[in-house]
Protein backbone atom coordinates (compact mmCIF):
# COMPACT_ATOMS: atom_id res chain seq x y z
CA UNK A 1 0.00 0.00 0.00
CA UNK A 2 1.21 3.50 -0.86
CA UNK A 3 0.11 6.45 1.23
CA UNK A 4 -0.84 9.85 -0.14
CA UNK A 5 1.17 11.69 2.49
CA UNK A 6 3.45 11.17 5.45
CA UNK A 7 3.91 14.07 7.87
CA UNK A 8 6.97 13.97 10.11
CA UNK A 9 8.10 16.20 12.97
CA UNK A 10 10.16 15.98 16.12
CA UNK A 11 6.92 15.79 18.06
CA UNK A 12 3.32 15.20 16.99
CA UNK A 13 0.89 15.90 19.82
CA UNK A 14 -2.06 13.62 19.10
CA UNK A 15 -4.19 14.92 22.02
CA UNK A 16 -5.49 11.35 22.16
CA UNK A 17 -5.39 10.32 25.83
CA UNK A 18 -4.82 6.71 24.77
CA UNK A 19 -1.72 7.43 22.71
CA UNK A 20 1.53 9.26 23.47
CA UNK A 21 3.07 11.77 21.06
CA UNK A 22 4.23 10.46 17.70
CA UNK A 23 6.81 11.48 15.09
CA UNK A 24 5.02 10.40 11.90
CA UNK A 25 1.43 10.29 10.65
CA UNK A 26 0.15 8.73 7.44
CA UNK A 27 -2.69 10.05 5.28
CA UNK A 28 -4.93 8.58 2.56
CA UNK A 29 -7.83 10.48 0.96
CA UNK A 30 -7.54 13.32 3.45
CA UNK A 31 -7.84 11.13 6.54
CA UNK A 32 -5.35 9.67 9.01
CA UNK A 33 -4.57 5.98 8.51
CA UNK A 34 -1.91 5.48 11.15
CA UNK A 35 0.95 6.81 13.23
CA UNK A 36 4.55 5.72 13.76
CA UNK A 37 4.69 1.89 13.87
CA UNK A 38 1.33 1.63 12.08
CA UNK A 39 2.86 3.11 8.92
CA UNK A 40 6.44 1.86 9.34
CA UNK A 41 7.95 0.76 6.04
CA UNK A 42 5.25 2.37 3.89
CA UNK A 43 5.99 4.81 1.10
CA UNK A 44 3.97 7.88 0.19
CA UNK A 45 3.37 10.10 -2.82
CA UNK A 46 4.41 13.09 -0.72
CA UNK A 47 6.35 13.54 2.47
CA UNK A 48 6.45 16.67 4.62
CA UNK A 49 9.15 16.82 7.28
CA UNK A 50 8.76 19.75 9.66
CA UNK A 51 11.95 18.96 11.58
CA UNK A 52 12.02 20.48 15.05
CA UNK A 53 8.51 21.94 14.74
CA UNK A 54 5.59 20.47 16.67
CA UNK A 55 2.42 19.22 14.99
CA UNK A 56 -0.98 19.31 16.72
CA UNK A 57 -4.53 18.69 15.58
CA UNK A 58 -5.77 21.60 13.49
CA UNK A 59 -7.09 24.40 15.67
CA UNK A 60 -10.86 24.86 15.94
CA UNK A 61 -12.45 28.26 16.57
CA UNK A 62 -15.77 27.24 18.11
CA UNK A 63 -17.47 30.66 17.84
CA UNK A 64 -16.58 33.39 15.38
CA UNK A 65 -18.10 35.63 12.72
CA UNK A 66 -16.24 34.94 9.52
CA UNK A 67 -18.42 36.70 6.96
CA UNK A 68 -18.77 39.77 9.18
CA UNK A 69 -15.01 39.97 9.65
CA UNK A 70 -14.26 39.28 6.00
CA UNK A 71 -16.64 42.02 4.89
CA UNK A 72 -15.10 44.38 7.44
CA UNK A 73 -11.61 43.96 6.01
CA UNK A 74 -12.56 46.56 3.41
CA UNK A 75 -13.96 49.00 6.00
CA UNK A 76 -12.21 51.69 8.04
CA UNK A 77 -10.30 50.02 10.87
CA UNK A 78 -11.25 52.02 13.95
CA UNK A 79 -9.63 49.65 16.45
CA UNK A 80 -6.24 51.36 16.41
CA UNK A 81 -7.56 54.94 16.71
CA UNK A 82 -6.99 56.67 20.03
CA UNK A 83 -9.09 59.76 20.68
CA UNK A 84 -12.19 60.86 18.81
CA UNK A 85 -10.22 63.37 16.73
CA UNK A 86 -8.47 60.43 15.09
CA UNK A 87 -11.85 58.81 14.37
CA UNK A 88 -13.08 62.03 12.80
CA UNK A 89 -9.92 62.28 10.67
CA UNK A 90 -10.41 58.75 9.35
CA UNK A 91 -14.02 59.53 8.42
CA UNK A 92 -13.08 62.81 6.80
CA UNK A 93 -10.42 61.12 4.68
CA UNK A 94 -12.85 58.39 3.60
CA UNK A 95 -15.49 60.91 2.57
CA UNK A 96 -12.85 62.82 0.58
CA UNK A 97 -11.75 59.60 -1.13
CA UNK A 98 -15.31 58.71 -2.13
CA UNK A 99 -16.00 62.25 -3.31
CA UNK A 100 -12.83 62.32 -5.40
CA UNK A 101 -13.90 59.07 -7.06
CA UNK A 102 -17.24 60.61 -7.95
CA UNK A 103 -18.97 58.06 -5.71
CA UNK A 104 -21.97 59.86 -4.22
CA UNK A 105 -23.94 56.76 -3.20
CA UNK A 106 -21.55 54.67 -1.09
CA UNK A 107 -21.78 54.57 2.67
CA UNK A 108 -18.91 55.22 5.05
CA UNK A 109 -18.24 51.90 6.73
CA UNK A 110 -16.08 51.39 9.81
CA UNK A 111 -15.50 48.56 12.26
CA UNK A 112 -13.79 47.97 15.61
CA UNK A 113 -14.90 51.06 17.59
CA UNK A 114 -14.39 50.80 21.35
CA UNK A 115 -15.28 53.75 23.57
CA UNK A 116 -12.56 52.72 26.03
CA UNK A 117 -10.02 53.98 23.50
CA UNK A 118 -11.64 57.41 23.58
CA UNK A 119 -12.06 58.17 27.26
CA UNK A 120 -15.41 56.39 27.36
CA UNK A 121 -16.90 58.77 24.79
CA UNK A 122 -18.81 58.07 21.57
CA UNK A 123 -18.62 60.22 18.44
CA UNK A 124 -20.76 63.38 18.48
CA UNK A 125 -23.57 63.03 15.96
CA UNK A 126 -23.35 66.72 15.10
CA UNK A 127 -19.68 66.29 14.20
CA UNK A 128 -20.48 63.20 12.13
CA UNK A 129 -23.19 65.13 10.31
CA UNK A 130 -20.77 67.94 9.51
CA UNK A 131 -18.27 65.45 8.07
CA UNK A 132 -20.68 63.29 6.09
CA UNK A 133 -23.65 65.48 5.17
CA UNK A 134 -26.27 63.34 3.43
CA UNK A 135 -23.94 60.37 3.04
CA UNK A 136 -25.02 57.46 5.34
CA UNK A 137 -22.51 56.10 7.82
CA UNK A 138 -22.33 52.77 9.62
CA UNK A 139 -19.61 52.28 12.26
CA UNK A 140 -19.73 48.95 14.06
CA UNK A 141 -18.80 48.65 17.72
CA UNK A 142 -16.13 46.06 18.43
CA UNK A 143 -18.71 43.98 20.33
CA UNK A 144 -21.00 43.81 17.31
CA UNK A 145 -23.90 44.68 19.59
CA UNK A 146 -24.02 48.38 18.74
CA UNK A 147 -23.26 50.72 15.89
CA UNK A 148 -22.86 54.46 15.34
CA UNK A 149 -24.75 56.37 12.67
CA UNK A 150 -25.47 59.94 11.59
CA UNK A 151 -28.68 61.88 11.05
CA UNK A 152 -28.81 60.92 7.35
CA UNK A 153 -28.87 57.24 8.29
CA UNK A 154 -31.44 57.70 11.05
CA UNK A 155 -33.66 59.57 8.63
CA UNK A 156 -33.48 56.68 6.16
CA UNK A 157 -34.56 54.14 8.80
CA UNK A 158 -37.44 56.31 9.98
CA UNK A 159 -36.06 56.93 13.45
CA UNK A 160 -36.79 60.66 13.16
CA UNK A 161 -40.46 60.17 12.31
CA UNK A 162 -43.13 61.04 14.90
CA UNK A 163 -44.35 57.93 16.68
CA UNK A 164 -41.23 55.89 15.91
CA UNK A 165 -40.95 52.89 18.25
CA UNK A 166 -37.84 50.89 19.02
CA UNK A 167 -37.92 47.34 17.66
CA UNK A 168 -38.12 44.42 20.08
CA UNK A 169 -34.68 43.76 21.52
CA UNK A 170 -33.05 47.01 20.45
CA UNK A 171 -32.81 50.75 21.09
CA UNK A 172 -32.09 53.86 19.07
CA UNK A 173 -30.39 55.71 21.93
CA UNK A 174 -31.58 59.26 22.65
CA UNK A 175 -30.39 62.05 24.93
CA UNK A 176 -32.39 63.65 27.75
CA UNK A 177 -34.22 65.84 25.23
CA UNK A 178 -35.27 62.88 23.12
CA UNK A 179 -32.79 63.51 20.28
CA UNK A 180 -30.91 60.53 18.80
CA UNK A 181 -27.25 60.36 19.77
CA UNK A 182 -26.31 58.22 16.78
CA UNK A 183 -25.82 55.10 18.94
CA UNK A 184 -27.94 52.14 17.87
CA UNK A 185 -28.03 49.10 20.14
CA UNK A 186 -28.71 45.42 19.60
CA UNK A 187 -31.63 44.44 17.32
CA UNK A 188 -32.21 48.08 16.33
CA UNK A 189 -29.13 47.65 14.14
CA UNK A 190 -31.37 45.59 11.90
CA UNK A 191 -33.06 48.81 10.83
CA UNK A 192 -29.77 50.04 9.39
CA UNK A 193 -28.73 46.68 8.01
CA UNK A 194 -32.02 46.37 6.15
CA UNK A 195 -30.75 49.19 3.92
CA UNK A 196 -27.57 47.25 3.13
CA UNK A 197 -28.73 43.63 2.98
CA UNK A 198 -28.66 41.23 1.37
CA UNK A 199 -25.06 40.98 0.26
CA UNK A 200 -24.55 39.14 -3.00
CA UNK A 201 -23.29 35.59 -2.91
CA UNK A 202 -20.16 36.59 -4.83
CA UNK A 203 -19.39 39.38 -2.35
CA UNK A 204 -19.77 36.92 0.51
CA UNK A 205 -17.54 34.38 -1.23
CA UNK A 206 -14.87 37.08 -1.54
CA UNK A 207 -15.23 37.86 2.17
CA UNK A 208 -15.02 34.18 3.15
CA UNK A 209 -11.92 33.65 1.05
CA UNK A 210 -10.21 36.71 2.53
CA UNK A 211 -11.10 35.67 6.07
CA UNK A 212 -10.25 31.98 5.89
CA UNK A 213 -6.95 32.66 4.12
CA UNK A 214 -6.03 34.58 7.26
CA UNK A 215 -7.44 31.78 9.43
CA UNK A 216 -4.99 29.36 7.86
CA UNK A 217 -2.10 31.61 8.90
CA UNK A 218 -3.27 31.17 12.51
CA UNK A 219 -3.37 27.36 12.37
CA UNK A 220 -7.17 27.28 12.16
CA UNK A 221 -8.59 24.36 10.18
CA UNK A 222 -12.23 24.50 11.36
CA UNK A 223 -14.57 27.20 12.60
CA UNK A 224 -18.14 27.61 13.73
CA UNK A 225 -19.97 30.56 12.20
CA UNK A 226 -22.17 31.80 15.05
CA UNK A 227 -25.27 32.96 13.19
CA UNK A 228 -26.24 32.92 9.51
CA UNK A 229 -29.30 33.60 7.43
CA UNK A 230 -31.40 35.78 9.71
CA UNK A 231 -31.61 38.46 12.40
CA UNK A 232 -29.06 41.25 12.61
CA UNK A 233 -26.24 38.72 12.49
CA UNK A 234 -27.14 37.32 9.06
CA UNK A 235 -25.99 38.71 5.71
CA UNK A 236 -28.41 37.10 3.24
CA UNK A 237 -31.44 34.80 3.29
CA UNK A 238 -29.37 32.48 1.07
CA UNK A 239 -26.15 32.92 3.02
CA UNK A 240 -25.42 29.20 3.12
CA UNK A 241 -25.09 29.25 -0.66
CA UNK A 242 -22.04 31.50 -0.28
CA UNK A 243 -20.27 28.92 1.89
CA UNK A 244 -21.13 26.16 -0.56
CA UNK A 245 -19.93 28.26 -3.50
CA UNK A 246 -16.70 29.15 -1.70
CA UNK A 247 -16.10 25.46 -0.99
CA UNK A 248 -16.93 24.42 -4.56
CA UNK A 249 -14.48 26.99 -5.94
CA UNK A 250 -11.69 26.02 -3.54
CA UNK A 251 -11.88 29.43 -1.87
CA UNK A 252 -12.80 28.25 1.63
CA UNK A 253 -9.55 27.57 3.50
CA UNK A 254 -11.09 25.95 6.57
CA UNK A 255 -14.02 23.66 7.38
CA UNK A 256 -17.16 25.62 8.24
CA UNK A 257 -19.89 24.68 10.67
CA UNK A 258 -22.85 27.02 10.35
CA UNK A 259 -25.27 28.01 13.11
CA UNK A 260 -28.53 29.26 11.57
CA UNK A 261 -29.96 32.19 13.49
CA UNK A 262 -33.27 31.26 15.07
CA UNK A 263 -34.88 34.00 12.95
CA UNK A 264 -34.10 31.85 9.90
CA UNK A 265 -36.21 28.94 11.21
CA UNK A 266 -39.91 28.55 10.43
CA UNK A 267 -42.72 26.19 11.50
CA UNK A 268 -42.45 22.73 9.96
CA UNK A 269 -45.21 20.59 8.51
CA UNK A 270 -45.19 16.91 7.61
CA UNK A 271 -46.76 13.53 8.33
CA UNK A 272 -49.06 13.31 11.32
CA UNK A 273 -46.65 10.89 12.99
CA UNK A 274 -44.06 13.65 13.06
CA UNK A 275 -46.35 15.82 15.17
CA UNK A 276 -46.25 13.60 18.21
CA UNK A 277 -45.03 15.31 21.34
CA UNK A 278 -46.38 18.78 20.65
CA UNK A 279 -45.70 19.08 16.93
CA UNK A 280 -42.75 18.97 14.60
CA UNK A 281 -41.37 22.28 15.85
CA UNK A 282 -39.48 24.81 13.74
CA UNK A 283 -36.52 24.42 11.45
CA UNK A 284 -35.19 24.92 7.95
CA UNK A 285 -37.07 23.93 4.82
CA UNK A 286 -37.26 20.23 3.94
CA UNK A 287 -36.63 19.35 7.58
CA UNK A 288 -32.89 19.99 7.32
CA UNK A 289 -31.33 20.00 10.76
CA UNK A 290 -28.03 19.94 12.57
CA UNK A 291 -25.35 17.71 11.05
CA UNK A 292 -26.60 18.09 7.49
CA UNK A 293 -23.88 18.94 4.98
CA UNK A 294 -20.46 17.89 3.80
CA UNK A 295 -17.02 17.52 5.33
CA UNK A 296 -16.39 21.17 4.43
CA UNK A 297 -19.72 22.93 5.11
CA UNK A 298 -22.13 21.53 7.69
CA UNK A 299 -24.93 22.76 9.94
CA UNK A 300 -24.37 22.97 13.69
CA UNK A 301 -26.49 24.37 16.52
CA UNK A 302 -29.24 26.97 16.24
CA UNK A 303 -28.03 30.40 17.43
CA UNK A 304 -30.22 32.42 19.80
CA UNK A 305 -29.37 35.86 21.21
CA UNK A 306 -30.71 36.23 24.76
CA UNK A 307 -28.95 39.45 25.76
CA UNK A 308 -26.44 42.05 24.60
CA UNK A 309 -22.80 42.81 25.29
CA UNK A 310 -20.74 43.46 28.38
CA UNK A 311 -18.80 46.36 26.84
CA UNK A 312 -22.03 48.08 25.87
CA UNK A 313 -23.57 47.38 29.30
CA UNK A 314 -26.53 45.73 27.55
CA UNK A 315 -25.88 42.17 28.77
CA UNK A 316 -28.64 41.22 31.23
CA UNK A 317 -27.28 41.13 34.79
CA UNK A 318 -28.84 40.86 38.23
CA UNK A 319 -26.89 43.77 39.73
CA UNK A 320 -26.18 47.23 38.28
CA UNK A 321 -23.07 47.79 36.22
CA UNK A 322 -20.49 49.88 38.06
CA UNK A 323 -20.84 53.52 37.08
CA UNK A 324 -24.22 52.79 35.44
CA UNK A 325 -26.83 53.36 38.14
CA UNK A 326 -30.11 51.56 37.55
CA UNK A 327 -28.73 49.76 34.52
CA UNK A 328 -28.86 45.98 34.51
CA UNK A 329 -28.88 45.58 30.73
CA UNK A 330 -31.79 43.77 29.14
CA UNK A 331 -33.00 40.57 27.53
CA UNK A 332 -33.64 40.98 23.82
CA UNK A 333 -37.13 39.46 24.00
CA UNK A 334 -39.72 38.25 26.47
CA UNK A 335 -38.80 34.96 28.24
CA UNK A 336 -42.12 33.43 27.19
CA UNK A 337 -41.35 34.21 23.53
CA UNK A 338 -37.92 32.64 23.87
CA UNK A 339 -39.40 29.56 25.46
CA UNK A 340 -41.82 28.95 22.59
CA UNK A 341 -39.23 29.46 19.86
CA UNK A 342 -36.35 27.65 21.54
CA UNK A 343 -38.37 24.57 22.49
CA UNK A 344 -39.76 24.43 18.96
CA UNK A 345 -36.26 24.41 17.48
CA UNK A 346 -34.98 21.84 19.95
CA UNK A 347 -37.77 19.33 19.35
CA UNK A 348 -37.16 19.65 15.60
CA UNK A 349 -33.62 18.37 16.13
CA UNK A 350 -31.58 21.52 16.69
CA UNK A 351 -29.27 21.61 19.73
CA UNK A 352 -29.24 25.06 21.31
CA UNK A 353 -26.46 27.65 21.28
CA UNK A 354 -27.75 30.43 23.52
CA UNK A 355 -25.88 33.74 23.61
CA UNK A 356 -25.89 34.69 27.29
CA UNK A 357 -23.26 37.00 28.74
CA UNK A 358 -24.88 38.44 31.85
CA UNK A 359 -25.87 36.24 34.77
CA UNK A 360 -29.57 37.08 34.34
CA UNK A 361 -29.39 35.83 30.76
CA UNK A 362 -27.44 32.75 31.89
CA UNK A 363 -30.28 31.95 34.33
CA UNK A 364 -32.72 31.99 31.42
CA UNK A 365 -30.38 29.95 29.21
CA UNK A 366 -30.04 27.25 31.87
CA UNK A 367 -33.81 27.16 32.39
CA UNK A 368 -34.43 26.75 28.64
CA UNK A 369 -31.83 24.00 28.24
CA UNK A 370 -33.11 22.17 31.31
CA UNK A 371 -36.70 22.21 30.09
CA UNK A 372 -35.75 21.19 26.56
CA UNK A 373 -33.73 18.22 27.79
CA UNK A 374 -36.32 17.16 30.35
CA UNK A 375 -39.21 17.28 27.87
CA UNK A 376 -37.55 15.94 24.73
CA UNK A 377 -34.46 14.13 25.96
CA UNK A 378 -30.79 14.99 25.69
CA UNK A 379 -29.57 15.67 22.16
CA UNK A 380 -26.51 13.68 21.00
CA UNK A 381 -24.75 17.04 20.48
CA UNK A 382 -24.47 19.06 23.72
CA UNK A 383 -26.38 22.31 24.07
CA UNK A 384 -24.17 25.36 24.51
CA UNK A 385 -24.10 28.70 26.24
CA UNK A 386 -22.16 31.16 24.15
CA UNK A 387 -19.84 33.44 26.15
CA UNK A 388 -21.00 32.50 29.69
CA UNK A 389 -19.46 35.85 30.53
CA UNK A 390 -20.58 36.63 34.11
CA UNK A 391 -21.28 33.24 35.63
CA UNK A 392 -22.10 32.87 39.33
CA UNK A 393 -20.85 29.77 41.18
CA UNK A 394 -24.35 28.27 41.35
CA UNK A 395 -24.66 28.65 37.58
CA UNK A 396 -21.36 26.85 36.99
CA UNK A 397 -22.59 23.97 39.14
CA UNK A 398 -25.93 23.79 37.34
CA UNK A 399 -24.31 23.93 33.89
CA UNK A 400 -22.14 20.97 34.85
CA UNK A 401 -25.17 18.99 35.97
CA UNK A 402 -26.89 19.68 32.64
CA UNK A 403 -23.92 18.35 30.66
CA UNK A 404 -23.56 21.38 28.41
CA UNK A 405 -20.69 23.14 26.69
CA UNK A 406 -19.73 26.79 27.14
CA UNK A 407 -17.60 29.17 25.08
CA UNK A 408 -16.09 31.91 27.28
CA UNK A 409 -13.54 33.82 25.22
CA UNK A 410 -10.17 33.75 26.96
CA UNK A 411 -8.93 36.03 24.18
CA UNK A 412 -10.99 38.86 25.68
CA UNK A 413 -8.87 38.90 28.83
CA UNK A 414 -5.92 40.71 27.27
CA UNK A 415 -7.45 43.56 25.24
CA UNK A 416 -10.69 44.18 27.16
CA UNK A 417 -10.20 42.43 30.51
CA UNK A 418 -9.61 45.67 32.41
CA UNK A 419 -12.71 47.21 30.85
CA UNK A 420 -14.84 44.20 31.82
CA UNK A 421 -13.53 44.16 35.37
CA UNK A 422 -14.35 47.84 35.85
CA UNK A 423 -17.91 47.30 34.64
CA UNK A 424 -18.69 44.45 37.06
CA UNK A 425 -16.63 45.53 40.09
CA UNK A 426 -14.41 43.49 42.42
CA UNK A 427 -17.18 41.32 43.87
CA UNK A 428 -18.18 39.95 40.48
CA UNK A 429 -14.74 39.97 38.86
CA UNK A 430 -14.16 36.27 39.76
CA UNK A 431 -17.25 35.40 37.67
CA UNK A 432 -15.75 36.74 34.42
CA UNK A 433 -14.98 34.38 31.53
CA UNK A 434 -14.10 31.45 33.73
CA UNK A 435 -11.78 28.55 32.98
CA UNK A 436 -10.70 26.32 35.87
CA UNK A 437 -14.08 26.18 37.59
CA UNK A 438 -15.79 25.29 34.30
CA UNK A 439 -13.51 22.30 33.72
CA UNK A 440 -13.78 21.17 37.34
CA UNK A 441 -17.59 21.25 37.09
CA UNK A 442 -17.52 18.79 34.19
CA UNK A 443 -18.55 21.35 31.56
CA UNK A 444 -17.05 21.14 28.08
CA UNK A 445 -14.87 24.24 27.72
CA UNK A 446 -14.67 25.14 24.02
CA UNK A 447 -12.13 27.66 22.80
CA UNK A 448 -13.29 30.52 20.62
CA UNK A 449 -12.25 33.99 19.54
CA UNK A 450 -15.60 35.68 18.79
CA UNK A 451 -13.73 37.36 15.93
CA UNK A 452 -13.91 40.29 15.21
CA UNK A 453 -14.69 41.22 18.83
CA UNK A 454 -11.16 40.00 19.56
CA UNK A 455 -8.57 38.80 17.06
CA UNK A 456 -8.20 35.13 16.18
CA UNK A 457 -4.59 34.69 17.20
CA UNK A 458 -5.55 31.61 19.21
CA UNK A 459 -2.06 31.33 20.70
CA UNK A 460 -2.69 34.65 22.45
CA UNK A 461 -6.06 33.42 23.68
CA UNK A 462 -4.62 30.14 24.93
CA UNK A 463 -1.89 31.96 26.84
CA UNK A 464 -4.52 34.23 28.40
CA UNK A 465 -6.48 31.16 29.49
CA UNK A 466 -3.35 30.05 31.35
CA UNK A 467 -2.07 33.28 32.91
CA UNK A 468 -5.28 35.42 32.90
CA UNK A 469 -3.18 38.54 32.28
CA UNK A 470 -4.74 41.70 30.85
CA UNK A 471 -2.81 44.06 28.59
CA UNK A 472 -2.18 46.32 31.59
CA UNK A 473 -0.58 43.44 33.51
CA UNK A 474 -3.53 42.85 35.82
CA UNK A 475 -4.33 39.23 36.66
CA UNK A 476 -8.02 38.52 36.19
CA UNK A 477 -8.71 35.92 38.91
CA UNK A 478 -5.62 33.70 38.90
CA UNK A 479 -7.64 30.79 40.32
CA UNK A 480 -9.45 30.48 36.97
CA UNK A 481 -6.20 29.79 35.09
CA UNK A 482 -5.86 26.45 33.32
CA UNK A 483 -2.86 24.39 32.18
CA UNK A 484 -1.25 24.75 28.73
CA UNK A 485 -2.46 21.27 27.81
CA UNK A 486 -6.02 22.18 28.77
CA UNK A 487 -5.73 25.42 26.82
CA UNK A 488 -4.73 23.47 23.70
CA UNK A 489 -7.60 21.04 24.26
CA UNK A 490 -10.07 23.94 24.26
CA UNK A 491 -9.19 24.50 20.60
CA UNK A 492 -8.84 20.83 19.65
CA UNK A 493 -10.56 17.96 21.48
CA UNK A 494 -13.01 19.98 23.56
CA UNK A 495 -13.99 22.29 20.71
CA UNK A 496 -14.69 19.20 18.61
CA UNK A 497 -16.91 17.78 21.37
CA UNK A 498 -18.77 21.07 21.81
CA UNK A 499 -19.48 21.25 18.08
CA UNK A 500 -20.55 17.60 17.86
CA UNK A 501 -17.65 16.68 15.58
CA UNK A 502 -15.34 14.63 17.80
CA UNK A 503 -15.72 11.61 15.47
CA UNK A 504 -13.88 13.52 12.74
CA UNK A 505 -11.57 16.02 14.38
CA UNK A 506 -10.05 17.32 17.61
CA UNK A 507 -7.47 14.55 18.06
CA UNK A 508 -5.07 12.79 15.71
CA UNK A 509 -6.43 9.26 15.43
CA UNK A 510 -6.96 6.74 12.66
CA UNK A 511 -9.99 7.66 10.56
CA UNK A 512 -10.07 11.35 11.49
CA UNK A 513 -9.40 14.27 9.19
CA UNK A 514 -5.76 14.96 8.38
CA UNK A 515 -6.08 18.50 9.73
CA UNK A 516 -2.86 19.77 11.32
CA UNK A 517 -1.42 22.92 12.86
CA UNK A 518 2.37 23.11 12.91
CA UNK A 519 3.86 25.20 15.72
CA UNK A 520 7.45 26.45 15.87
CA UNK A 521 7.77 24.78 19.30
CA UNK A 522 5.53 22.91 21.69
CA UNK A 523 2.60 24.92 23.06
CA UNK A 524 2.71 22.63 26.10
CA UNK A 525 6.15 23.74 27.22
CA UNK A 526 6.66 27.18 25.65
CA UNK A 527 7.22 29.94 28.23
CA UNK A 528 4.65 32.03 26.38
CA UNK A 529 2.45 30.64 23.59
CA UNK A 530 2.13 34.12 22.12
CA UNK A 531 5.77 33.90 21.04
CA UNK A 532 5.18 30.77 18.95
CA UNK A 533 4.87 30.95 15.19
CA UNK A 534 2.54 28.93 12.99
CA UNK A 535 4.87 27.16 10.58
CA UNK A 536 2.19 25.55 8.45
CA UNK A 537 -1.47 24.51 8.38
CA UNK A 538 -2.98 21.52 6.58
CA UNK A 539 -6.62 20.67 5.90
CA UNK A 540 -7.27 17.13 4.70
CA UNK A 541 -3.55 16.75 4.09
CA UNK A 542 -3.40 19.78 1.80
CA UNK A 543 -1.34 22.79 2.79
CA UNK A 544 -3.45 25.91 3.33
CA UNK A 545 -0.59 27.95 4.81
CA UNK A 546 3.17 27.47 4.76
CA UNK A 547 5.48 30.08 6.25
CA UNK A 548 8.44 28.34 4.63
CA UNK A 549 7.23 29.00 1.09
Amino acid sequence: MKLDLIVRASEILTMDPARPPATAVGVINGRIVGLDEEIAGLDAERELDFGDAVVTPGLIDAHCHTAWWGLGLAALDLSKARGLDEIYSLIEAEVARLDAAGDTDSWVHGTGFNQAHHGGHFPDIAKLDALTGDRPIYLRHTSGHASITNTATLRLVGALEPGFENPTGGVVVRDADGNPTGLVEEAAQGLVQALLLPYSTERLVEALEAATTRYAAEGITSFTEAGVGGGWIGHSPIEVAAYQSAADQGRLRARAQLMPAIDALRPLTGHAADFAREGAGSGLDLGIRTGFGTDVVRFGHVKVFLDGSLLGATAAVTEDYCGHDHNTGYLLDDPAAYRERVLGAYRAGWPLALHAIGDAAIDLALDLIAEAQERYGAHPVPCRIEHFGIARPDQVERAGALGIAVTPQAGFIGPIGDQMAELVGPDREPFLYRGRSVIDAGIILAGSSDLPVADNNLRRGMQAAVDRRTDSGRILTAAEGITPEEALRTHTEWAARATGQIADKGTLERGKFADFAVFSASPLTAPDMRDLDIVATLVGGDITFDSRA
